[in-house]
């Protein structure tokens, strides 16, 4: 669902980007996702109330995946193209398993690495002809610090969320507070640097805005932040390899675009390396084994079903 969803988004932010400046559009749509969140908690009664120091966490997760990355990756796209924005974008894979190591102590997989090596070869093919156009110049190169700074934001704040889904803070209700604060953060910010904030009232534009709030933000982000609980940042990060895929194969039928030898041969790498991440090493337990360890200890058999 991750994967699915935000290979489609890219179709909402194109009618957007051309309307309002981007900052103002993710303000909009992180708030809208918020109030949403809360209205939704205070319907079904989900707790919203914390301790402060947990409340802050939230706030720093908020700043970091739903504020100032996108404040980052959104400026360096004024000077790459978006194909070469996704390729470093790739590399919070990389950053994921680091960062895990070093804030959560997370052991470093071999597989990870193998796959995260296949995987990062395949978006590299797949957008080799926008490589090909790069220029090294001031600007191309401020655009790549840029974007690699916005990754690195985003990583943090997948950390940010497997710690707090660590101390059992709810995925809902965490991003409910945490995207109010990073779209908050961004409306001051637009504010201050004179962004001009009047709301786009055309059909397309609203439209855009709730999809990009409903499924982007409030479905994407629960699907994927849940995602890290469950595996970890270091593979769930792999999505953002493998919904290129789905945005190119959307384009593919909306716009024309035409696969090459050098693309396909890419999306065979990122399919090959996802499937080298995601494969659990399988134990054989023998027979006797089995009859044995369910004769001496029914209940936890149960309780594992």
């Amino acid at each position: 669902m991750t994967v699915l969803i935000w290979g489609s988004t890219w179709i909402a932010i194109k009618y957007q980007i051309d309307s309002t400046d981007p900052m103002v559009s993710v303000a909009y749509r992180f708030i809208l996702a918020s109030v949403i969140l809360i209205v939704w908690c205070k319907i079904f009664k989900l707790n919203l109330k914390f301790k402060k120091t947990e409340y802050i966490y939230m706030a720093l997760q908020g700043a970091t995946l739903f504020g100032f990355n996108y404040l980052f990756i959104y400026s360096g796209e004024l000077y790459l193209t978006s194909g070469l924005a996704a390729i470093l974008f790739s590399t919070i894979l990389i950053m994921n398993v680091i960062n895990g190591f070093i804030f959560l102590g997370t052991p470093i997989d071999k597989k990870i690495i193998a796959g995260a090596f296949l995987g990062l070869t395949g978006i590299i093919l797949v957008f080799r002809p926008e490589i090909s156009s790069f220029s090294a110049d001031k600007n191309g190169l401020t655009g790549i610090a840029m974007v690699l700074l916005g990754t690195l934001l985003a990583s943090f704040g997948n950390i940010l969320s497997a710690r707090n889904q660590t101390r059992n803070l709810p995925v809902v209700q965490t991003n409910a507070i945490g995207m109010g604060f990073g779209g908050l953060t961004m409306f001051i910010l637009s504010i201050i640097l004179n962004k001009e904030i009047g709301l786009v009232t055309t059909g397309s534009y609203l439209g855009a805005l709730l999809y990009l709030a409903v499924f982007g933000s409030i479905a994407g982000f629960g699907f994927y932040l849940s995602l890290i609980g469950r595996i970890g940042p270091g593979r769930a990060a792999y999505s953002t390899l493998v919904f290129p895929l789905v945005a190119l194969a959307i384009s593919t039928l909306w716009e024309g675009y035409i696969w090459t030898f050098s693309s396909v041969t890419g999306m065979i790498l990122i399919l090959a390396g996802n499937l080298i991440i995601i494969k659990r090493k399988q134990i054989h337990i023998p027979e006797a084994e089995k009859v044995s360890a369910s004769d001496k200890v029914p209940e936890a058999g149960a309780a594992a079903q």
